[in-house]
């Protein structure tokens, strides 16, 4: 972890109680991003990506809470703060790209409206510089004919020009981060790769932070700089994205990456892609040691006792007993 870092996130841990139990979605979570760079965090459904952005900008469901850990932006501890302080923090410092645009835009106002009140709530401007700086906006993602679509409403976009109306409206505060929630699931693979580099493109210019989270190891080789691999609420590993996705060395990311496609070889029929076993733990019946041992070809019998820490390993940090001693 760097300590000029933009966002640290420092063993977050978050739990939600039930009458069945406490349920620790995610646990003792590390990570960096710097300024400029897109980090993807990757894994399975129910991995913990999704509830760990969402603990980072305080949008947790009660009764999840974070119980453990700490999160700071540019050096200022947010993970302790309330709510209005956080709302300040929304949208200004930190910009939020949902999966699906219908959510998060309002079907009964125009885009227009949508991007000038947000310009107004975070940067103290007037209704009309608020409305310039909206249509800044749509020319800088690539909306056409910006101008005559301010005033149209959501369902007059497509899919894909409405995800770009959210990177819009997400930008338009100007923020240190975004934090980019699965955006282009819902999309068919040209318009994704056209929102992947938008995204791209706008936080290089601008010099802002990306967390971008996603199941895709091939959305993660293509736009990110570094990978975040959780498994089951804890990381299995953290590197360089070209590093880890050649050389993984962590027996999940390894699986991760063998079952994703290699478009050069999309015309090879002999090709296999690699499968998986098995399923991820319930938060309720998470196994004793490490908790991808029961899906591991690789597994010892100290994998099945005791929780790996992580370590720095061939320029990774992993999670993993395997190869352990030789670092020892």
């Amino acid at each position: 972890m760097t300590t000029n870092a933009l966002l640290e996130v420092n063993n977050l841990t978050v739990e939600i109680p039930t009458r069945r139990g406490t349920l620790i979605p995610v646990n003792e979570v590390s990570f960096n991003i710097d300024r400029g760079e897109i980090v993807g965090v990757v894994g399975e459904s129910g991995a913990g990506k999704s509830i760990t952005g969402s603990a980072i900008i305080g949008l947790l469901d009660p009764p999840a809470r974070i119980a453990g850990g700490s999160v700071t932006l540019q050096g200022k501890l947010i993970s302790d703060m309330n709510e209005n302080q956080l709302r300040d923090i929304r949208g200004k410092r930190i910009g939020t790209v949902f999966q699906d645009p219908l959510t998060s835009l309002d079907p009964l106002m125009s885009i227009g409206n949508q991007l000038s009140e947000t310009a107004m709530a975070h940067l103290n401007i007037g209704r009309d510089q608020a409305r310039e700086k909206a249509l800044q906006a749509l020319i800088d993602v690539g909306i056409p004919a910006a101008e005559s679509r301010l005033d149209a409403y959501p369902h007059e976009f497509s899919g894909g020009m409405r995800q770009r109306v959210v990177i819009a409206l997400a930008l338009i505060g100007d923020p240190e981060l975004i934090i980019a929630d699965e955006p282009t699931t819902a999309l068919d693979v040209s318009v994704q790769a056209q929102v992947l580099m938008l995204l791209k493109r706008l936080c290089k210019e601008r010099n802002t932070g990306v967390m971008l989270i996603t199941h895709d190891m091939g959305v993660i080789a293509e736009t990110t700089d570094r990978v975040v691999v959780l498994y089951a609420g804890r990381v299995a590993e953290i590197g360089d994205t070209r590093q880890v996705l050649t050389a993984a060395i962590h027996p999940y990311t390894q699986g991760l990456v063998g079952a994703t496609p290699n478009p050069t070889n999309l015309a090879n029929s002999q090709e296999r892609l690699n499968q998986i076993p098995g399923t991820m733990p319930g938060l309720l019946s998470m196994p004793a040691g490490c908790p991808f041992h029961p899906r591991c070809s690789e597994v010892m019998e100290v994998c099945k006792t005791t929780l790996p820490t992580l370590s720095q390993r061939e320029n990774s940090t992993i999670a993993c007993h395997l190869g352990a001693e030789a670092k020892t």
